[in-house]
């Protein structure tokens, strides 16, 4: 299970999304910082200059976001949504059914770390549910690890 921790999954949708935001980066917000230093330095005296270091500021925060996405670009693995399968991966929905509810069900999709939202119930491969559950088939009943642990049985698997 480590090796999943390490790889960062992602959508499509959010791989497009980085892979324009770096793209604004390195072709807008780069050269704009970089004209900002120029104009800056030529106001004269660099060590009371607030201009030069506020862009010199700016430049680092550009340079440090471009160099996160490049690492997520380069170690990331696209959630496949199409995968019919009977058991749980990432980029399954999964219905579930508490065991000490017969009633009460949730349904919850399970998505890379940085797509996770559980407010519209797209929970993290590294959370205590989604390991629970993952490669697990319709029909199983299965203890969460959570503070307070609880069970749950799978109903259904898209």
């Amino acid at each position: 299970m480590a090796e999943l921790e390490n790889k960062i999954y992602l959508t499509k949708e959010t791989l497009k999304q980085y892979e324009e935001r770096l793209k604004y980066l390195q072709e807008v917000a780069r050269p704009q910082v970089i004209e900002e230093i120029k104009e800056a330095r030529n106001q004269g005296d660099l060590s009371e200059n607030a201009e030069y270091d506020a862009a010199r500021d700016k430049q680092a925060a550009i340079e440090n976001e471009i160099s996160e996405i490049q690492h997520i670009l380069d170690n990331y693995e696209l959630i496949s949504e199409d995968q019919q399968t009977n058991m749980v991966k990432i980029g399954s929905t999964v219905k579930l059914q508490y065991v000490s509810d017969a009633n009460k069900y949730l349904e919850v999709q399970i998505v890379g770390a940085l797509d996770a939202d559980p407010f519209n119930n797209k929970i993290s491969n590294s959370s205590s549910l989604a390991k629970a559950i993952l490669d697990k088939k319709v029909g199983e009943q299965i203890e969460v690890d959570a503070p307070k642990k609880y069970k749950v049985k799978i109903v259904e698997i898209k």
